[in-house]
């Protein structure tokens, strides 16, 4: 496929995304960036701050199917993956498949539920597959989950497992947006108090599966010369032997980066990456997957300023 013409329906997605969301412009860079390495995202924000709209946006620009489920303290798996239930007519058990059987899957407020249904996830979002009572179903390869998540310190919350965060490719931040942002949102939302109606605003669908398909080859065949890979692996490992991290990124880190930094590539129109592909990446990929030292915690040291630290010590390729 035509790099031009995955930039041309990316900045077209931007537009539609611009219908809905004021600001948080790198949002949507990194939805898409995810969608075409095969990528799930996990976006963390105080209440209002949007998670759930970005979404939804997202997904209308989009001709796949979308699912949401509203993850809450009594949620169990079955309600998540589905459940056989007994046929008494034709004395058979069939599947009621649950909202995991999508393309799209909003997880929102993937935080209100406890460890056990946030891991009803795991083998979806790695094998893009179920295992439902000894029987394995296949999901769609669009399969992209978009979570939600509350900051850890609010009540009410559970701290998503290790292996549950490493699953993410990108942990996106938002913060509050500026007061010329905030003031665009009144005049636009501010004429009710419910959820904002995407296709009310005209949110309408850019590309498909089909093309979706065609730009995930395109991605595979991106160029990541031999010294980036090396910055890559020497990134990766460094953060496994910094002293203000407990536990380093994982080896699938180092994969997901290469593959990230492909995608942010063909979103530029180039066939090659380049080091600030990586180095703009770092903070969202690597920064969930880390587990800060004791003393770096007290000390009020962040994840993400450990990796700028690991950014800026590591030398990049010329």
């Amino acid at each position: 496929m035509d790099l031009e013409m995955i930039r041309e329906s990316a900045a077209r997605i931007r537009q539609e995304y611009g219908k809905v969301v004021i600001g948080q412009v790198n949002v949507i860079d990194m939805l898409l960036n995810a969608m075409l390495c095969q990528g799930h995202v996990l976006i963390e924000g105080v209440p209002g701050t949007a998670k759930t709209l970005i979404a939804q946006t997202f997904s209308k620009s989009m001709s796949l199917d979308f699912n949401r489920i509203q993850f809450t303290p009594d949620l169990m798996p079955g309600d998540v993956l589905g459940t056989n239930l007994f046929d008494f007519q034709s004395s058979t058990f069939s599947l009621t498949k649950g909202p995991v059987f999508t393309e799209i899957l909003l997880a929102d407020e993937i935080n209100r539920t406890a460890p056990k249904t946030q891991s009803a996830l795991l083998e979806a979002m790695q094998e893009r597959g179920v295992t439902i009572d000894g029987a394995r179903y296949e999901l769609s390869d669009a399969f992209m989950v978009v979570a939600t998540q509350n900051p850890i310190e609010q009540e009410g919350t559970y701290p998503l497992p290790e292996a549950q965060l490493d699953r993410f490719l990108f942990k996106i931040v938002l913060d509050y947006p500026s007061r010329a942002d905030e003031r665009s949102m009144v005049l636009l939302h501010g004429k009710s108090s419910s959820m904002p109606d995407v296709t009310a605003l005209g949110v309408e669908p850019v590309v498909g599966a089909e093309f979706l398909r065609a730009a995930r080859a395109a991605v595979g065949e991106v160029l990541l010369a031999d010294e980036l890979v090396d910055y890559i692996i020497d990134i990766v490992r460094a953060t496994r032997e910094h002293q203000a991290l407990f536990c380093g990124a994982s080896p699938r880190s180092a994969n997901m980066l290469a593959s990230a930094a492909r995608g942010r590539a063909v979103l530029d129109g180039r066939d090659y990456v380049i080091p600030d592909d990586i180095k703009t990446l770092l903070g969202p990929t690597l920064a969930h997957r880390v587990v800060l030292a004791p003393g770096a915690e007290i000390d009020g040291t962040t994840a993400s300023a450990v990796i700028d630290l690991i950014a800026n010590e590591v030398a990049a390729p010329r």
